[in-house]
């Protein structure tokens, strides 16, 4: 089978990445629940491949922001048409949520409601019952987030999905195979507090308690199934 391609879009910190690895790692790993052989590649340093080659791909999370308009990110969201086109399932997280959204004519940029941090709740809409994504998990449930910007405007012909208090585009679908989430499926609760502990700063001027964020953060065993199920559907296995 073809392997599914993990577009590592940026790094985590060096704290982090010395006890228990990097993005493409985390994902890799839930990614791993379902059979599926899983291959990296790093738009900052070389050429995307051809998206043909890989039966599904995942874009990771980075620590730009996609109104930066790096070199390597615009040429990543150049290339996103290309893996949709190919009828490639594809999912974005974070960052890759983002862009997504802007190389499908979205609008990205600051969250006007303030950076989103630790652990909150993901409420489906009514439109994501039917998804095969997220058809089976509740109705409400935990995920991970740290993030401050945001998809301020979905693309023509998303489906909006999930939303929360602070970010209303939380996931959106466009066509049958295409998907961004905002939260992190791939986040555990230790990189969840460590990127609360890197933005008290901000938290506190914006008004949050980063303890009472910190204390807050749970385990987030559906958020984190959207991987498996993202697998499973690449595989063609039930999720």
């Amino acid at each position: 089978m073809k392997p599914i391609l993990v577009v590592k879009l940026g790094a985590t910190t060096p704290s982090l990445a010395q006890q228990q690895g990097d993005f493409e790692d985390w994902i890799t790993a839930r990614l791993g629940w379902v059979p599926v052989p899983v291959a990296v590649a790093d738009p900052r340093r070389a050429s995307l491949p051809d998206p043909q080659q890989f039966s599904g791909v995942v874009l990771t999370g980075s620590h730009t922001m996609v109104t930066d308009h790096e070199a390597w990110s615009e040429r990543t969201a150049e290339w996103i048409p290309a893996v949709m086109a190919a009828g490639i399932p594809l999912l974005g997280i974070c960052y890759g949520h983002q862009l997504i959204a802007y190389a499908l004519g979205g609008e990205v940029g600051p969250n006007p409601r303030g950076r989103e941090s630790g652990t909150v709740e993901i409420t489906l809409r009514d439109t994501a019952r039917h998804d095969p994504l997220f058809a089976d998990l509740p109705a409400a449930f935990a995920a991970h987030v740290s993030h401050a910007q945001s998809v301020l405007r979905l693309p023509p012909h998303a489906v909006w999905l999930a939303s929360s208090r602070r970010e209303p585009h939380h996931a959106f679908a466009v066509g049958a195979r295409t998907w961004g989430v905002q939260f992190h499926p791939e986040f555990n609760e230790l990189a969840a507090q460590t990127y609360v502990d890197a933005c008290t700063g901000e938290l506190r001027a914006q008004g949050d308690d980063p303890a009472q964020v910190r204390a807050a953060i749970a385990a987030t065993p559906h958020a984190a199934a959207v991987l498996r199920r993202f697998a499973a559907l690449v595989g063609g296995s039930p999720a």
